[in-house]
């Protein structure tokens, strides 16, 4: 057993700002909370507040997952991202050949088995997505759902899965299949009509990734796949607020349409996130870095450089969050979604739960990450 009393001078613990709360960590797992200052083992003294969950991460650290869906990969991407207070993450796999999909597969469940900290699941994004809305995902590997796929999704040792797809490719009766499963179905890279996007949401689809992009868009006479995300109150929207994939006032539009704890924040994040790359490689073409905007050769955007100490601060400042709702669409939110309600254990700070903690300075960078009471 492992223990460590944890003084934080400033804390938000996922409902409310606190003076001088001191936690108790054993083995990982916050097990008392109380004033006594005496007998600490830490001192933090920034603003302490839960872990940030990123639910739509591509690389970091100069690692592609897809280039090299390998254990190291994802301590490279999961390090760099820590850095910046993410302390979970289900790694993305944008399409890509179904050999690829069973590596990064066989990757995660290694990874879990190992207990690498922050790796809680993978995310597919893709491949049965719209070649009209594909971005820049490739359309060599957009494709109908088959047994090879199926196999990947049935695996029961990659912890949380997440499917990005377009309801226009596949049956409502798959996606009600892929729910049973345990998988949590977002609908994106879609040109579907409303009444597709309905369907799928009928069928169990829960998500909408990168709400505004890559979808189709809200009309007065056809309110398309954006206006389902909107209008379904179940339903909850990842949103990259980096103020290139999503214009500001959208997002807040987004925000106000949506019930609180449906939109939370998610990074869309490349290789650059934590290095000084300007370019990188992507199938056969180059993305460039001009200012924190990824542009491709082909000219969509391709990802974003957004860390999620970065979207909180944007979602407070650019936005006019409060502050403790925008850390909650980091934290509390993102878990919410991933897990049954009942099983939230991040998200929080507070007896019970995971001691998965950021450090903030004021201006709201990270001083340092914690995963399970150790300090990353």
């Amino acid at each position: 057993m492992t223990q460590t009393r944890f003084h934080a001078s400033r804390l938000f613990d996922g409902q409310a700002f606190l003076d001088d709360q001191v936690l108790t960590i054993v083995d990982g797992k916050i097990t008392h909370i109380d004033q006594d200052t005496n007998n600490v083992d830490v001192v933090a003294t920034g603003l302490v507040v839960p872990g940030y969950i990123d639910l739509q991460v591509n690389g970091g650290g100069g690692a592609l997952f897809n280039d090299s869906p390998s254990v190291e990969n994802l301590k490279t991407i999961m390090l760099a991202h820590a850095k910046f207070g993410t302390t979970a993450m289900t790694p993305t796999l944008i399409t890509d050949k179904v050999e690829v999909m069973e590596q990064a597969a066989d990757a995660i469940a290694q990874a879990l088995a190992e207990g690498v900290p922050g790796i809680v699941g993978v995310h597919f994004e893709g491949p049965h997505l719209s070649v009209a809305k594909k971005g820049t995902h490739c359309e060599d590997y957009i494709r109908p759902i088959s047994d090879a796929e199926w196999q990947v999704l049935s695996r029961q040792d990659i912890g949380q899965v997440i499917v990005t797809l377009a309801p226009e490719t596949i049956s409502a009766d798959d996606v009600s299949r892929m729910v049973k499963l345990g998988i949590k179905v977002c609908l994106g890279h879609t040109n579907a009509d409303f009444e597709t996007a309905q369907q799928a949401i009928n069928a169990g689809a829960s998500g909408f990734t990168h709400l505004f992009n890559a979808m189709s868009p809200l009309q007065g006479r056809e309110p398309g796949v954006v206006g389902a995300a909107l209008l379904n109150n179940n339903t909850s929207c990842g949103l990259i607020v980096d103020g290139f994939h999503v214009d500001y006032a959208s997002c807040k539009l987004a925000i106000q349409a949506k019930p609180q704890g449906k939109i939370f924040l998610v990074t869309d994040a490349m290789p650059p996130v934590g290095t000084d790359q300007t370019e990188f490689a992507l199938y056969d073409r180059t993305v460039y870095v001009d200012n924190g905007k990824l542009t491709s050769t082909t000219g969509e955007l391709a990802g974003s450089s957004l860390d999620m100490a970065s979207a909180v601060k944007n979602t407070h400042q650019k936005l006019g969050i409060s502050l403790d709702e925008a850390i909650r669409m980091g934290s509390l939110y993102p878990a919410q979604y991933l897990y049954q309600s009942l099983m939230v254990c991040r998200g929080e700070l507070k007896e019970g739960k995971q001691a998965d903690m950021v450090v903030l300075n004021d201006d709201l960078s990270v001083q340092s990450t914690w995963i399970s009471g150790q300090k990353i």
